[in-house]
């Protein structure tokens, strides 16, 4: 994809990236990491087993999501310096403009998506 046809996609995935860490950072009060937000929130001794560990599942589980939407917005930036922004990484096609205007850190084409899930 032409530099100039990327330009609109590259602020999409700045603000995306910029969203996620302000939501990242108000989640866990500040810069730190989940694991750390986490230990307080864990030392509440009133709380139950069964309830920490159920609280501590969700709590990785947020993590790693967090990450991957991280990783993804980082990894169409990355693309997009490279110049492949736009081009499916496994058959090598033109990704629709409709499909980036919806999901910019897309990497692949539906067909190879559905595939890929």
């Amino acid at each position: 994809m032409l530099p100039e046809l990327t330009a609109p996609f590259k602020t999409l995935l700045l603000a995306q990236r910029a969203s996620l860490l302000e939501q990242r950072a108000i989640l866990r009060g500040g810069a730190v990491s989940r694991a750390e937000a986490s230990a307080e929130h864990f030392a509440q001794p009133e709380d139950s087993s069964a309830q920490l560990s159920t609280e501590r599942e969700l709590e990785f589980a947020l993590d790693a999501r967090e990450s991957a939407e991280l990783n993804q917005v980082q990894a169409a930036l990355d693309r997009i310096a490279a110049g492949r922004y736009g081009v499916c990484i496994d058959c090598g096609t033109d990704i629709p403009a409709a499909r980036l205007h919806a999901t910019p850190e897309a990497e692949r084409c539906i067909a190879c998506q559905e595939v890929a899930e």
